[in-house]
């Protein structure tokens, strides 16, 4: 079942991949003629009040590459993973309904617990596998450049960026179980909303709460990148939620009547 899974994930993967990658590689090229420019650049961005808070240009040096890293590539790899993500989890279960195969599926001598299991251990993999090809991309880029990045604090944000993914695609996965055809609308909406309460949360401290609900608010490159460290409260609570959204995957499909 892994192996069907991921022969028919793969090529998805590999296109969000590229898709994000190139685009990392394209901001990252624009950097030394951003360095050449810094100071105009700095004067517009100051003018910019809230919005320069929203994607932390506030906390991070854009004119040294890692912070440029974690704001123009990281704002890349955030949207990116995160509707990839959102899109993946909440159609592992549904898309069997979706393209009536979940009949056939079930005839097989395996528990719907362990076609849980194989469907979520697939989403991990394909994450992993997405993560993997995106830090090549940039990784590939920076000796063409001739500079490189802060290591700690750019395998940091990475390891925060696939803990968030993991997070969105456990939560659509119990909302997956819970619909009767695949829908990456309803991913792609879940994705949005918590990456609009992560920059609601940068914008004022009115919405410093948001912080205990989105995942952005400890994969931000802004939090990963100026402390050089995670924090370990949010990250714990983001597998918390996680964890929930698995288990509610797991009761439901389980007590489904699949037609």
């Amino acid at each position: 079942m892994l192996k069907h899974e991921l022969k028919q994930g793969w090529k998805g993967m590999l296109l969000w991949s590229l898709a994000v990658g190139i685009m990392i590689v394209f901001c990252l090229m624009l950097f030394p003629e951003l360095q050449k420019q810094l100071a105009p650049i700095q004067t517009m961005m100051q003018g910019l009040g809230g919005i320069a808070s929203a994607f932390g240009m506030d906390r991070l040096n854009y004119g040294e590459l890692t912070g440029f890293y974690g704001i123009y590539a990281g704002f890349m790899l955030g949207i990116g993973g995160m509707f990839y993500a959102a899109i993946l989890g909440c159609g592992i279960l549904s898309k069997e309904e979706a393209q009536h195969t979940a009949e056939t599926l079930l005839t097989y001598p395996v528990s719907r617990s362990s076609v849980c299991i194989w469907k979520l251990t697939a989403v991990a993999v394909l994450l992993f596998g997405f993560n993997v090809l995106v830090v090549l991309f940039s990784m590939a880029a920076f000796p063409i450049i001739g500079q490189f990045p802060h290591w700690k604090a750019f395998a940091l944000y990475h390891l925060a960026q696939l803990i968030m993914q993991l997070e969105i695609a456990g939560i659509c996965f119990g909302v997956s179980a819970f619909l009767r055809k695949g829908s990456g609308t309803i991913g792609m909406a879940i994705a949005f909303v918590l990456y609009f309460l992560g920059i609601a949360g940068n914008i004022t401290e009115r919405a410093a709460f948001v912080r205990y609900i989105t995942p952005y608010a400890y994969a931000d490159g802004a939090s990963v990148i100026s402390r050089v460290s995670l924090d370990g409260g949010l990250v714990a609570l983001g597998i918390a939620y996680a964890a929930v959204g698995i288990a509610a995957g797991f009761w439901k499909y389980n007590k489904k009547d699949i037609l």
